[in-house]
């Protein structure tokens, strides 16, 4: 369950020291951050750099937090700078090797035979789908399950954009679901009878 308040006091402690603080803040987020950064640079091979990167800078900047927001949503804000950085440093040289196989690259780099492995890659591969502002959006509300408030405070626009933006991913993603489903049933039929699989309700033509 989360509990920003003690997430909170953790990051207050860290100011002074406290090792134990420090320790416990980055345990109870590494994970939202890492998720957060992945999905939103689109590149799971950045994802350790990313995080690395995120909380340097965070504990650079620990000494001015002063707790009006949470530690969390403070975090996560720090991480969407650094996946800004890093997308215009990549913008302005010329890349070495392609990342536009979202699929492949996060296969590369988790490793399998874990719960969950498939159902992560399926999803992951549905979100790079989206418009990025709408992916963000909803990583942030769906899958990290954050407040869409605090939602609005990391992403820096009104809460009314975030919800506009939830709705409209939600609304991509059951059509691509959609879309799949559909030709996955036309791949168990006879190839003569492919063609006359209709494209599921509400799906994307």
């Amino acid at each position: 369950m989360r509990d920003d308040g003690a997430v909170t006091a953790w990051a207050l402690a860290a100011r002074t020291g406290d090792e134990t603080a420090v320790e416990r803040f980055v345990r109870a987020t590494q994970l939202d951050v890492r998720r957060y950064v992945t999905h939103l640079s689109g590149d799971a091979q950045a994802a350790d750099d990313l995080v690395q990167d995120t909380y340097l800078r965070a504990l650079r900047s620990l000494p001015r937090f002063e707790g009006r927001s949470s530690a969390r949503t403070w975090l996560l804000t720090i991480a969407r700078r650094t996946v800004a950085d890093r997308l215009r440093s990549m913008a302005s040289r010329p890349r070495l090797a392609g990342t536009d196989d979202w699929q492949a690259a996060v296969e590369r780099a988790q490793p399998r035979g874990v719960p969950g492995f498939d159902e992560g890659i399926a999803l992951a591969e549905l979100l790079s789908a989206l418009p990025a502002p709408r992916r963000e959006a909803f990583v942030l509300t769906q899958l990290l399950g954050l407040p869409y408030a605090e939602a609005a405070v990391i992403a820096d626009c009104p809460v009314g954009t975030v919800r506009s933006r939830v709705a409209r991913a939600r609304e991509t993603l059951v059509a691509l679901l959609a879309e799949e489903e559909g030709e996955a049933y036309a791949g168990r039929l006879p190839a003569s009878a492919r063609a006359r699989v209709p494209v599921p309700a509400g799906s994307a033509a």
